[in-house]
């Protein structure tokens, strides 16, 4: 039973939590990322380059024989493939991505040091003993 309890304990923890939370929401953050390269950003390259350009396709015969123009599934059980067009896509989507979260930070962290600056406090008055010296000094000098 203490296995168990000690499981629970740290299960619960704060730290763990977050964590489940913020991979939950990178996984579907990351779907976010992959249908913004699929739907917005590869048109827009297609129609800047002038034709169809799909790079999740592209790949070069290492040993084989393939037709041109077969697909990559296929090509990957005739033949071995480098598939660089899978890997740029992957890198595209990463570079985007860690834009988006770099921003993302920036944005927290402004707002966190804004929150955490306190207000401009209005003028304290001397203590006590300077007012009394001061008035003193001035007597003084008269």
């Amino acid at each position: 039973m203490g296995m168990l309890k000690e499981f629970r304990e740290f299960a619960v923890k704060g730290n763990v939590i977050d964590l489940a939370v913020g991979v939950i929401i990178g996984a579907a953050f990351g779907k976010i990322v992959d249908s913004i390269v699929k739907d917005v950003i590869m048109p827009i390259v297609n129609f800047i380059a002038g034709g169809q350009i799909d790079l999740s396709n592209k790949y070069w015969v290492l040993r084989g024989d393939v037709p041109a123009g077969t697909a990559l599934i296929e090509a990957q059980k005739a033949a071995v493939v480098f598939a660089w067009g899978s890997f740029v896509t992957v890198l595209i989507n990463f570079v985007i991505l860690a834009f988006i979260i770099f921003w993302m930070v920036k944005v927290v962290n402004r707002v966190k040091s804004a929150a955490a600056e306190p207000a401009a406090a209005a003028p304290t008055a001397p203590p006590e003993d300077v007012v009394l010296l001061r008035e003193i000094r001035d007597a003084l000098k008269r």
